[in-house]
């Protein structure tokens, strides 16, 4: 068990102290979720074997009292099995299942592109010593250059805003994706929009007035302004060009974005789709 309360944590950050990965953030959250004190042992992408002395590769990874504990869903697992009195994190196994669906889909629409609209910054703002290995497996990864895949980022953040439709409408009648409190869903979540923050140096990729900006303020709140680092940038702020989607759609009328409470709910939308049609 956590000895005075603490939990050794392993930092992932850039030069400007700001942690990069997505999955350390949600960590991060999880630890605080649960009522710990982090005890960060800081660095970068390099040497991370000889910070950990050779357990791992990759973080985030935490010690808790002697125990290694590795990868953000097997700590997330973790604390909630030897935990259980405190708040839980995946509170009913659906939560899991709808949590990876999720993240999944987040992936695909804005952290992949959004990471691929800053890569070029990813690279820049690292530690010195963590250019070489960056530049090289990013782009093993890209396929090409980072320079040649972030140009053009302005013409690309617009549609990447315009994608997140269904995380407004879930958040539109909830504070929470975990409903009435936080759970490791909002992290998740969050963990990604934290992770562009601390690389979108060139641009911010939401709106000033996005209907997500109050959930994510209130991500930035929690235990005590745990995502209001002095290192993040701006992620307010985009501008929609004459050229470019909406980056952010008004309520709809149809099921999925109003409830049916009996006629007058629903009048304006049968006018609209039965204008024209001939009298019964």
């Amino acid at each position: 068990m956590a000895q005075n309360n603490t939990i050794t944590f392993y930092d992932l950050a850039l030069s400007t102290g700001a942690t990069i990965s997505p999955f350390v953030w949600a960590t991060k959250y999880a630890l605080k979720h649960k009522g710990f004190d982090l005890d960060v042992v800081p660095g970068g992408f390099t040497k991370i074997p000889e910070r950990t002395g050779g357990v791992t590769e990759r973080l985030p990874a935490i010690v808790d009292d002697g125990k290694w504990v590795l990868d953000s869903w097997g700590i997330v697992e973790y604390l909630d099995a030897t935990y259980p009195d405190r708040p839980m994190l995946i509170p009913h196994p659906s939560v899991a299942i709808v949590t990876r669906a999720l993240d999944a889909w987040f992936w695909q629409v804005a952290t992949g592109p959004w990471m691929r609209c800053n890569c070029v910054s990813y690279r820049d703002l690292s530690n010195p010593e963590d250019h070489e290995y960056i530049t090289h497996s990013r782009e093993k990864m890209l396929g090409k250059t980072l320079e040649d895949m972030q140009q053009g980022y302005e013409d690309r953040l617009p549609a990447i805003s315009a994608a997140l439709e269904p995380l407004r409408i879930a958040l539109r009648e909830a504070d929470w994706l975990g409903g009435e409190s936080p759970n490791y869903a909002d992290y998740r979540i969050m963990g990604s929009i934290l992770f562009t923050a601390s690389v979108c140096q060139n641009s911010p990729v939401l709106a000033e007035d996005d209907p997500l900006r109050p959930w994510i303020e209130r991500c930035l709140d929690l235990y005590g302004g745990l995502g209001r680092h002095p290192g993040l940038f701006p992620l307010f702020g985009l501008k929609q060009r004459p050229q470019d989607p909406p980056l952010f759609m008004p309520q709809g009328q149809g099921g999925i974005h109003k409830r049916n409470t009996g006629p007058e709910s629903t009048k304006a939308e049968t006018q609209r789709i039965t204008e024209g049609m001939a009298k019964a």
